[in-house]
């Protein structure tokens, strides 16, 4: 069956030295996005407007994305442009502060468009760049923004995560500079590479999964599990660093393509209701639904030829190590401590999950019956092996 495949946008900019590239762009004016303030202590994100300066750019910066950016947050980001009219858009930090800076774009680009639901599926988000550019660089190793077509944007009077795609929401320029992501925690290092992770692997189970996904998949997989446990202890390595930043980006380019699977679609809806983190999410669910996966041949082929490559006997077990190796909880009552509001939720929490996208191309379709038993167990701790 033909499908077409965009790996990235016009450039990816990578290793030591990356941000350089912003002192050759053209333009006149560019908004810089962020979250926090970690960006500014670091001195990075001067040295952002530093290089924009000395390509005769001016810049003002747009800051306060909340870990989960909501719509709120990403409409006064495009009043804010409306209002400043930059011919570049750039956002730097994790995937909060890229998704944030997308949606900020569209709503820029068309600002007839008012609500969340007018770019959500299944309307499609007209063609952008007749104002703006769009550059990613991440502060983080997992989310892979900045080489995705999609965004996750918190609706808060609905308390949801809502997942939204499109080519064009492609960044323009992917600039990856280590030394960027050398200010993360090793809990963030953990969760985020772990999200990096989930990312290739239910890239490689998809059902849409191709020759040219599974050749990232496989690289991005293989090359995580080596360097996340090195890049969690030491963090100021720069080598480490890249290689986290190298294997997120292309464990991203697979993903884009050919979609995830109810790792993901159990992750939004937990981090919408519960506020848990998405790297972290992903991190507690991911051996539960290994193991539920499992069961379909397709899925436990494809494991094995995984586990195969890394020279282990069981990918399942594998995962189980790295995690524990990087103090992954392995329940979701670990992080989630009102057990009567979890089980009060339970029901939504699976159909909201089933009727998320990601679902649609896990190796094995749940039924809403299986997501309730998938939650439980994952909250109460109860791997049930195949």
């Amino acid at each position: 069956m033909m499908r077409p495949m965009k790996l990235t946008g016009e450039y990816i900019i990578f290793g030591e030295g990356a941000l350089d590239y912003l002192k050759t762009i053209k333009g006149q004016k560019a908004m810089i996005v962020i979250s926090g303030g970690s960006i500014e202590k670091s001195g990075y994100l001067q040295m952002v407007i530093d290089n924009l300066k000395d390509a005769g750019i001016e810049s003002r910066i747009f800051r306060g994305v909340e870990p989960d950016p909501s719509f709120e947050t990403v409409r006064k980001g495009a009043d804010a442009m409306l209002a400043y009219g930059p011919d570049w858009i750039i956002g730097i930090g994790g995937g909060s502060a890229m998704d944030a800076s997308k949606a900020m774009w569209v709503f820029y680009e068309h600002p007839q468009l008012k609500t969340l639901e007018e770019i959500a599926s299944p309307n499609v988000i007209p063609a952008l760049r007749n104002k703006a550019k769009l550059i990613c660089i991440p502060s983080t190793s997992g989310t892979a923004s900045e080489v995705s077509r999609s965004i996750v944007i918190s609706d808060t009077h609905k308390g949801i995560k809502v997942g939204i795609g499109s080519m064009e929401m492609f960044p323009d320029v992917a600039l990856l500079e280590p030394g960027v992501t050398a200010s993360m925690p090793p809990t963030i290092t953990a969760a985020t590479g772990i999200d990096a992770l989930t990312h290739a692997l239910e890239a490689y189970v998809s059902t849409r999964a191709n020759d040219i996904s599974d050749a990232l998949a496989e690289k991005a997989i293989t090359g995580i599990f080596k360097y996340l446990p090195l890049a969690y202890d030491e963090g100021s390595n720069l080598l480490f660093r890249e290689k986290m930043q190298n294997y997120s980006a292309i464990a991203g380019m697979a993903f884009t393509n050919v979609s995830l699977g109810i790792v993901h679609s159990m992750a939004h809806v937990i981090g919408g209701k519960f506020g848990i983190s998405h790297g972290l999410a992903n991190g507690i669910l991911l051996p539960y639904v290994v193991a539920y996966n499992s069961v379909e041949p397709y899925a436990a082929e494809r494991y094995g030829e995984i586990a195969g490559m890394m020279g282990k006997a069981d990918i399942l077990e594998a995962i189980q190590e790295l995690e524990r190796s990087l103090g992954i909880p392995t329940s979701l009552k670990e992080v989630i401590h009102n057990k009567e509001e979890f089980m009060e939720n339970l029901m939504d929490l699976a159909d909201t999950a089933k009727a998320d996208g990601c679902t649609k191309t896990n190796p094995r379709i749940p039924t809403t019956a299986e997501l309730v038993e998938l939650f439980r167990n994952t909250y109460d701790g109860k791997l049930v092996k195949p």
